[in-house]
């Protein structure tokens, strides 16, 4: 479990001290609930993300436990290093948007015909109870040719899931190599 500390200043030269110390500013939200300014060692953060394996991970902060979803993030423009992270708490019941990672499934027949596969959305967002939402969206590629698509209003529906996305925007494509 991820152990976190409660910031007691939210000020610009206390944030930078703590990213100094090792630490990982985040904000932790819920519906109906105030929000909590925690930091995070943050070694111990990015291997807890990496290793999880649902879309919601346990964590501590200030002897309280909850489950929480990664909303957004933001990152140094140079060097790539995470800076501040917004948790969502994930309440059961709840009806709110998640971003679900997309896997493809199979090998689609044009990657024999000199194409690859490109994925335009990673990540669908979907609205639904934290309970119903899938830790991956599986989409099937094996009858995709050289300038095939999957659409969102092709994926199979999922039940209690609602995809918030545009019907219209493509999730996958087999694009010509160059």
């Amino acid at each position: 479990m991820l152990e976190g500390i409660i910031r007691e200043s939210t000020g610009k030269s206390a944030s930078k001290a703590l990213r100094r110390d090792g630490y990982l500013i985040a904000n932790i939200y819920a519906k109906g609930m105030e929000n909590i300014h925690a930091a995070f060692k943050m070694n111990e953060y990015i291997r807890t993300v990496r290793k999880k394996e649902t879309l919601s991970f346990p964590i501590s902060i200030d002897g309280k436990e909850m489950n929480v979803v990664v909303q957004g993030y933001e990152s140094h423009a140079v060097t790539g290093n995470l800076l501040h992270v917004d948790l969502m708490v994930a309440q059961p019941g709840v009806v709110t948007h998640y971003h679900v990672p997309v896997r493809p499934q199979g090998t689609p027949i044009g990657l024999k015909n000199k194409g690859m596969l490109y994925i335009a959305k990673p990540r669908l967002r979907v609205k639904a109870a934290i309970e119903n939402v899938p830790n991956f969206i599986d989409v099937d590629v094996t009858d995709l040719d050289l300038g095939d698509s999957v659409l969102i209003r092709d994926l199979a529906g999922i039940e209690n899931i609602t995809f918030t996305d545009i019907e219209r925007v493509s999730v996958m494509s087999i694009i010509k190599a160059k």
